[in-house]
């Protein structure tokens, strides 16, 4: 049972026994029917008062709670916006870090197969945050270098670290 039905439950209750007690008062003789039956109408009145003054705060109250409740849960999903809107954010930063260091790899492997020396090695190339590593093997230091300028001359890689060794004999 909700919190304004009760009161108005014991607004009802109240009243009824008001009544009951009216009915088993004995008056002073003076008193006469109409009398009674006027102070009977006045006590009627006065709880009906009562009852609605306490039906009037206790729907203010609920309306009260209603707004508290409301605005307590516009600002719950203000909040999980603002976080979903963050973790959508960083997710894309992430995809977009990855994308960026396939696509230079794909760049760099690219460049190494235009070299008609290099094309047949095989070289590893990794990239990350702009940085290329180089492995594997090369068969003379001018190879080396070609295959680090290649890797540099592409767009976005930052550093080259060129880890090649130079094949003996």
């Amino acid at each position: 049972m909700s919190k304004p039905t009760q009161r108005i439950a014991q607004i009802i209750a109240v009243t009824a026994l008001a009544f009951g007690l009216a009915a088993c008062d004995k008056p002073a003789e003076s008193q006469t029917a109409g009398q009674k039956l006027d102070e009977a109408i006045a006590n009627t009145e006065q709880a009906a008062g009562n009852a609605a003054a306490e039906a009037k705060t206790a729907a203010v109250d609920a309306s009260t709670a209603a707004l508290n409740a409301a605005s307590g849960a516009t600002d719950a999903a203000k909040v999980a916006a603002a976080d979903i809107k963050d973790a959508a954010q960083e997710a894309g930063t992430a995809v977009a870090s990855v994308v960026d260091a396939a696509a230079i790899t794909a760049a760099v492997h690219a460049g190494l197969l235009k070299d008609a020396e290099l094309r047949m090695l095989k070289i590893q190339v990794a990239a990350k945050d702009g940085v290329v590593t180089l492995s594997g093997e090369a068969p003379n230091q001018g190879a080396k270098d070609r295959a680090g300028e290649i890797a540099k001359a592409v767009q976005g890689v930052s550093t080259v670290q060129n880890d090649l060794t130079i094949k003996a004999g």
